[in-house]
């Protein structure tokens, strides 16, 4: 994917960094030119050669002496043969390419199928046998290049081996065994390679070799033995296999497994080629001659859009993590050491820093507090310098690194937190107390509020200094709720009365009108990344003001109405995203001590690409 952003809820990621969600490989199988020799067993040059350029070579015939040594060439259109191995086996492993192969161990002819600890080296004319494997085996995982393979694995001796061997060019070293004896199929490299199912009887087996040792992952969805793969940790498709397998495919996209069209022929012992967007199968038993190649979508990719995603792809898979904010739940988390409402924060779901506010139960109310939270619990930290409540605040700063300015008593001091102290920093223009702002220690926007009169007045932080930038159009948005960031903001709900349900939105350098909410109301939360993915929460409403528990949706365009909170809240605080959202304290209308996470669970969307 060439290019990707967040937007209305959905997150659009490219397939190296989506270690979440089930890339789909939108491909199929076609019929490729045939073998001129019919056979099963066989081996091709895996993930290191391509679809147009491959070798395969060995296999069993099924009928007279069975073993072969054939080598043949695919060019992506048609097999030609070249010179023969020197030795005639089956279910051998490979690796390399068309110029320069490696083949290594395998079943030799009958009687007695012979394990074999052959090595030959093909430099793109001829094959030359170089050093043998240390453990003679047939049907194990081989794969890598011609300089450096790997073999684990297969039927050795009298039983099964979990043995692991890699080739450095020259000879052949022993390394850490497989978790389990089995005959298995693999592909990757030396350092980031795949097993799959077992032998002789099927599973779903699946582990990952990084170079040093074999991990069990995520299962297949089919059970196999004597299937193939192409790919590696990150990106691998399997296919074929002895029955239940049959023709069944399976795409993995570092996470999880998806089933994809299946072969047009339930074969195993077939000799692959290529990667994960096009490849080739050639051979399988029953005995055949026939070839499949996989093609994983078009070639080219510009734009499709699904509403809500917009997906931009240069990339042959096609599948999006979708966090659909409906769908989202709150739950109760730890408790403030001190209830209160009209505070700061900043930080995240998991890490977040609330400082100052109002606590009706103490001597002076507003306190200099500040706590942090680690997720499940709050811990005091190093207090404010000076007592406010109601300021503006970096709500998507960090827990390490936030800003708290002006606020009541109405001042222009401004402070800023480190990590563990807070510092003076340049003073706001105009002081005043309980407006909206949103931002980063580094990048925050203020806007509104009260001193002497209600104001409509905007500054705005680069890290250094407060600049005046124009002005909210309402001059009676104070007790609002905002996110988002000093490019693409939001502000939401009013006060007084706790009924205003109008909105404004700030494109970096004016406001403009935006769609209402459901309902009216002052003291918002905000828990938005985003202008177009916003979620309010909490808030005043009626005349007296009283906590509500309400939870509103911004996608871009309108309000959604979504799940309430457990516990009714008036001048919370909000930050996070709106996937993985936090509340933290309030009135309801004595200061709680309530904490409650938004949290949205991920689902996979396919993108259909015709």
């Amino acid at each position: 994917m060439s290019k990707y952003k967040e937007i209305k809820g959905f997150k659009v990621q490219t397939l190296a960094s989506d270690t979440v969600a089930s890339q789909q490989a939108g491909g199929s199988w076609a019929s490729g030119g045939s073998l001129n020799t019919a056979r099963f067993g066989l081996t091709g040059t895996g993930s290191s050669s391509t679809q147009t350029s491959g070798l395969v070579f060995g296999g069993d015939t099924g009928s007279g002496t069975r073993m072969v040594a054939v080598t043949e060439s695919y060019n992506g259109t048609s097999f030609t043969e070249v010179n023969d191995l020197n030795t005639a086996r089956g279910q051998l492993g490979g690796a390399g390419t068309t110029t320069a192969a490696l083949a290594f161990s395998g079943e030799g002819p009958p009687p007695g199928f012979n394990k074999l600890a052959v090595t030959e080296n093909y430099n793109g004319s001829s094959w030359t046998e170089v050093a043998d494997l240390n453990t003679a085996r047939y049907a194990g995982a081989g794969f890598g290049t011609s300089t450096a393979a790997l073999m684990a694995g297969g039927t050795a001796g009298p039983g099964l081996t979990a043995d692991t061997e890699t080739w450095n060019g020259s000879s052949w070293t022993e390394v850490n065994n497989l978790n389990s004896a089995t005959g298995v199929h693999g592909s990757g490299t030396t350092t980031d390679g795949i097993a799959i199912g077992s032998s002789p009887s099927a599973n779903t087996g699946f582990q990952h070799w990084d170079g040093t040792n074999w991990t069990t992952s995520t299962s297949m969805n089919t059970a196999r033995s004597n299937g193939n793969s192409v790919g590696n940790t990150t990106l691998a498709l399997a296919f074929g296999g002895t029955t239940p397998a049959s023709g069944k495919t399976e795409y993995w996209d570092g996470s999880a497994w998806t089933e994809v069209a299946d072969m047009a022929n339930s074969l195993n012992n077939r000799g692959p080629s290529g990667n994960t967007t096009a490849c080739f199968a050639a051979g399988g038993s029953p005995t055949t001659a026939n070839t499949e190649e996989w093609d994983n979508g078009p070639a080219t990719f510009t734009q499709t859009n699904l509403g809500q995603v917009y997906y931009n792809s240069g990339s042959n898979a096609f599948k999006v993590t979708e966090q659909p904010v409906p769908g989202g739940t709150w739950a109760s988390s730890g408790a403030l050491n001190t209830g209160r409402g009209n505070a700061g924060s900043s930080g995240t779901q998991t890490a977040n820093l609330f400082f100052g506010g109002d606590a009706p139960a103490l001597t002076p109310e507003t306190v200099t507090l500040t706590e942090q939270y680690n997720g499940t619990s709050w811990t005091e930290v190093a207090d404010l310098n000076v007592a406010r409540s109601q300021m503006f605040f970096s709500n998507q700063g960090t827990q390490t690194a936030a800003l708290s300015a002006t606020g009541n008593p109405v001042a222009t001091k401004v402070e800023s937190w480190n990590g563990s102290s807070w510092t003076e920093s340049t003073a706001l223009n105009t002081g005043r107390r309980n407006g909206a702002s949103f931002g980063t220690q580094t990048a925050m926007l203020g806007t509104g509020g009260y001193n002497t009169a209600y104001q409509t007045l905007t500054e705005q932080w680069n890290g250094s200094s407060w600049t005046e930038v124009a002005n909210c159009p309402d001059p009676k948005f104070i007790s609002r709720g905002g996110g988002g960031t000093t490019t693409a903001g939001i502000i939401a709900g009013s006060y007084p009365n706790g009924d205003v349900d109008s909105s404004q939105l700030w494109n970096g350098s004016a406001w403009t009108n935006g769609p209402n909410i459901n309902t009216g109301r002052s003291g918002i939360a905000f828990s938005a990344t985003s202008q177009s993915s916003a979620l309010a929460h909490g808030g005043g409403v009626g005349a007296p003001q009283a906590g509500s528990a309400l939870c509103e949706f911004y996608n871009g365009t309108s309000w959604s109405e979504l799940n309430d909170m457990a516990e009714a809240s008036q001048s919370g605080c909000g930050a996070g995203s709106s996937v993985a959202g936090i509340h933290i304290g309030g009135y309801d209308p004595g200061s709680l001590t309530t904490t409650e996470e938004w949290t949205v669970p991920e689902a996979n969307s396919t993108i259909t690409v015709s």
